[in-house]
């Protein structure tokens, strides 16, 4: 929230507590008709200001609810991304395990071809020991045939037989002899070259097998990477989305600021209009008694001409009946509107009643704590009747807040403001941290009025009256002034 703006609206809201309230009870001398049309024509200025001030107060409502729906489809936006996000987040770490799960087979496949490529090598080193020792069996016989002379010993066999069976017989074991040791050998070396082949081909495989495993930790890399981006994604839109809804509790708080300042402008403009009926009637008191003292007079004047011959004596007469009527008039008139307060001092010291029968002030006007304290504490008992300093109406009515809550009521607790209209001059009244309150918005009430009880209610630590003075109308905390200065 732009603190200029709150620090405007707090302005805006405190100034509506300015209004003026012409009181007959507040009255410290006969009023004329000029004077009422004067206060009439600035309530009506005053009740212009009202109404300016509730239209910059609907047009900033307005403005703060369009803020709001944009920030809630700003929210779904943000929401309908995070989802999405989420569910990519979600299928790229499915990948990634299955990924994983992929790199796992593939060592284990690389594992076995390096076992079969190591049992292949060992095949073949057996089998090469098989064909040197069927080798050097070969090369044995074939010296030992050398050394017996070539081919004397087939010969041998052949002529050493008894019959021709027989010859047939050795004939045809030597040659099956010669022609196995033969076959072994190529066997032999066609196994050689299998197992070489398979190992060629084994080591081929593994070679793939590796590539593919690069290639899924390559995917796997990228996955993280995936991975680590929508984790950065993710967080960027949940600060947003945290953004978001910060804003619009702020934009809420704002907007029950707006409605507390309506229901104060409204208090404020029904104050107005009493304050202006009030003035009206009074107007309308005097003007009927001056009319009825003009019809008087014009009597009296008909009934001396009547009697010239006692002119000096009648006249003298009729002059002070009339005069004495008049003032006759002007007295019922004050006393129709009620009884007029005494005459209070003028120009500061007196202007106000103390607002309680206990004089002990237990924390004077100014600096306190490191703050300015913009009023005077008056100790007393909890439950201590608290009056109206002076006769006004009241503009401004807190209940409801209990011992222990001390923001309640902006940090007054219960509290009465009350405008006075003295000397010609507007006065606001304020009376904090009560226990009860016995008035209500918009009622006049007279000097010295019971109007509620001393209590402990907001930021208080012990009972007492927190009482303010802001001479011309609230006009928030920079207006109050020492109430010392305007108390008997």
């Amino acid at each position: 929230m732009n603190m200029r703006k709150y620090v405007k609206l707090v302005g805006l809201l405190l100034l509506s507590f300015s209004i003026v309230f012409i009181s007959n009870h507040g009255k410290v001398e006969a009023k004329t008709t000029n004077d009422l049309d004067n206060e009439i024509n600035e309530l009506n200025k005053k009740g212009n200001d009202v109404n300016k001030k509730k239209k910059d107060v609907s047009d900033e409502s307005s403005s703060v609810k369009k803020e709001k729906s944009k920030n809630k489809k700003e929210q779904t936006s943000v929401e309908e991304q995070l989802a999405e996000i989420n569910t990519e987040l979600e299928e790229t770490k499915s990948n990634i395990l299955a990924k994983e799960e992929e790199i796992e087979k593939t060592v284990q496949e690389i594992n076995d071809l390096d076992n079969e490529i190591e049992q292949l090598k060992e095949d073949i080193i057996e089998l090469e020991e098989r064909i040197e020792k069927r080798e050097e069996l070969l090369r044995d016989r074939l010296r030992s045939i050398q050394e017996a002379g070539g081919d004397i010993p087939f010969l041998s066999v052949v002529l050493s037989s008894k019959s021709f069976n027989e010859l047939i017989s050795r004939t045809s074991a030597v040659n099956s002899i010669m022609d196995q040791d033969k076959n072994i050998m190529i066997e032999h070396e066609q196994d050689q070259k299998e197992l070489e082949e398979k190992q060629v081909a084994v080591e081929d495989k593994k070679a793939s097998v590796e590539k593919k495993k690069e290639e899924q930790e390559s995917q796997k890399a990228s996955l993280e990477s995936l991975e680590a981006k929508l984790d950065k994604q993710n967080k960027e839109k949940e600060s947003i989305m945290a953004a978001l809804k910060e804003e619009f509790e702020e934009l809420e708080n704002y907007e029950f600021t707006l409605d507390e300042e309506k229901e104060i402008l409204q208090q404020q403009e029904e104050a107005i209009l009493k304050a202006k009926e009030l003035a009206e009637s009074e107007k309308a008191e005097i003007e009927e008694a001056e009319r009825q003292a003009k019809l008087e007079a014009e009597r009296q004047a008909a009934a001396e001409r009547e009697k010239e011959k006692e002119q000096a004596s009648q006249a003298s007469s009729s002059s002070n009946a009339s005069t004495s009527k008049k003032q006759s008039s002007n007295t019922q008139s004050s006393a129709s509107s009620g009884n007029p307060a005494p005459p209070l001092q003028s120009g500061g010291n007196g202007v106000l009643n103390w607002p309680t029968a206990s004089k002990n002030v237990s924390s004077g006007y100014g600096p306190r704590w490191g703050t300015e304290h913009k009023g005077i504490d008056i100790a007393a008992g909890k439950g201590t009747a608290v009056h109206a300093a002076q006769s006004g109406v009241v503009s401004r009515v807190v209940t409801g807040c209990v011992e222990g809550d001390r923001s309640c009521g902006g940090g007054f607790g219960n509290h009465i403001m009350i405008v006075h209209q003295l000397n010609g001059k507007t006065y606001t009244t304020i009376y904090a941290h009560l226990s009860s309150v016995n008035v209500s918005n918009g009622q006049s009430v007279s000097s010295g009025q019971h109007i509620g009880g001393i209590g402990n209610t907001g930021d208080s630590y012990g009972a007492h009256l927190h009482f303010e003075v802001h001479p011309g109308g609230y006009g928030g905390r920079g207006t109050a002034a020492n109430p010392m200065g305007y108390l008997p």
